[in-house]
């Protein structure tokens, strides 16, 4: 049996052989990974989306000097902390929290942007506030 790693090292690829016909194949195994299933405002239910994370923090961080292996890192402990939690379903609301931590961690404009957004100021005073806590 011949065992490799993905270049991504997103599966490992096998080279087997039948013990019966001798017939030699190839099975690729991938981690069957769960994350939390995300529990909207209005209750829905949908599953962790990380393309729409991502999505989200790049318009956050549109035009700023971060680099794209800085986001992916972000991202990266945003899902590690998901998986580790070793909750089934977790809020909306607690995501935003995560993604408004790594936003701030990398970039302060980029975190005002997405809190500003995510927590739907109503007048100037909120906004003023937010800028004090940072």
């Amino acid at each position: 049996m011949e065992t490799r790693v993905s270049e991504d090292g997103d599966f490992v690829r096998r080279r087997r052989q039948c013990g019966g016909c001798d017939k030699r194949f190839t099975t690729y195994e991938r981690p069957d990974v769960n994350f939390p299933v995300v529990v909207k405002k209005d209750g829905s239910r949908a599953d962790f989306d990380t393309a729409k994370v991502r999505a989200s923090m790049m318009l956050a961080l549109r035009k700023r000097p971060v680099g794209i292996e800085q986001i992916d890192n972000a991202l990266l402990r945003i899902e590690q902390e998901l998986l580790s939690s070793g909750l089934r379903e977790i809020e909306s609301t607690k995501v935003g929290e995560l993604v408004m931590r790594e936003l701030k961690r990398l970039d302060k404009v980029a975190y005002v942007r997405f809190a500003s957004v995510y927590r739907s100021f109503e007048d100037v005073d909120e906004f003023r506030q937010l800028l004090r806590d940072i």
